[in-house]
């Protein structure tokens, strides 16, 4: 246990950064390619977050057993959050994924990386990040309204939003995320299986 716990407080190599940058730059693909149906949609774009969550699990349990060192998930996350920020999407969404990130980063850590049902975990908790933005719309509706209006969101778009929007669809959008999450930690557990022998994940 202290050859890991010591493997995982040795500082990110140049090697680690690198593999953090490649497999974020396929996370943030798998994230908006799960996701892009939906947020196209005015009455479905608050399940983007339960689409985003279904194809990346085993991309990002994948990162983890090639690095498996705090902080790899928190760049990560930074920059999704970057990215999505620059890129248009409302700035609560790209701060739900940089928030969530690091909270998966310290979940995951707390099994020392190498804990599949801690990692599992650790996904789902960021994938949340992707409710940032929604929870947002339900607190300040107007608020965010303008924001988008700006960030050039049709106001159509955003009024069909706002006549779909009620307290059944705002946990329906987090009881989605967290189903589809685990369905994809799960595929991602089974999938990585030499990999996570290989990295010494356990249960």
């Amino acid at each position: 246990m202290s050859n890991q716990v010591n493997s995982m407080n040795k500082g990110l190599t140049v090697k680690d950064l690198v593999t953090t940058g490649i497999f974020t730059a396929l996370l943030f693909v798998f994230v908006l390619v799960g996701g892009v149906f939906f947020a196209t949609n005015p009455v479905l774009t608050f399940f983007m977050p339960a689409g985003g969550g279904l194809l990346a699990g085993p991309i990002y349990l994948l990162l983890i057993a090639k690095v498996h060192k705090r902080w790899s998930l928190s760049i990560m996350g930074v920059i999704m959050g970057i990215i999505w920020f620059v890129t248009g999407m409302h700035w609560a969404f790209a701060l739900g994924y940089m928030i969530m990130a690091i909270v998966a980063d310290f979940v995951a850590g707390v099994g020392q990386y190498k804990s599949k049902k801690l990692n599992s975990l650790s996904y789902i908790l960021f994938s949340l990040g992707g409710t940032g933005s929604y929870i947002v719309f339900f607190a300040d509706p107007n608020g965010w309204a303008q924001t988008m209006l700006g960030n050039g969101t049709e106001q159509s778009y955003i009024d069909t939003m706002q006549a779909t929007a009620n307290t059944g669809i705002l946990i329906a959008m987090f009881a989605a995320v967290i189903i589809t999450s685990a369905i994809s930690a799960f595929v991602g557990c089974k999938m990585l299986k030499k990999q996570f022998e290989k990295a010494g994940i356990t249960a």
